[in-house]
């Protein structure tokens, strides 16, 4: 693996620490969420980025559907407060039963 640049190594702790948060708050207030993952390239950030919140089962994820607007406004604000901004907040979060390994 390639090593990072200190500006992607920036982008890095800033993403992580925005779905560590997301990951707290969704955890307390959906039940049913598992965890909280994401991807991204750096080179393509923050176009790139994609975050998921993983989900136990598909019952829990249908009934999670109806607040995937709000946590896609969530996580826009929560990077826009880090100085970054998301062009479409609507590809950059989605809820899912895979995990990061699948």
């Amino acid at each position: 693996m390639k090593k990072l640049s200190n500006v992607q190594q920036k982008q890095q702790t800033i993403v992580q620490t925005v779905a560590d948060a997301l990951e707290a708050q969704a955890r307390a207030e959906i039940p049913g969420m598992v965890q909280c993952w994401f991807t991204v390239e750096y080179q393509l950030f923050p176009g790139s980025l994609l975050l998921y919140f993983q989900f136990e089962n598909e019952p829990v994820l249908a009934a999670a559907a109806p607040d995937l607007l709000k946590w896609q406004k969530r996580l826009s604000t929560a990077m826009l407060k880090k100085g970054v901004v998301l062009k479409d907040m609507r590809k950059n979060l989605m809820f899912t039963l895979l995990g990061p390994d699948d």
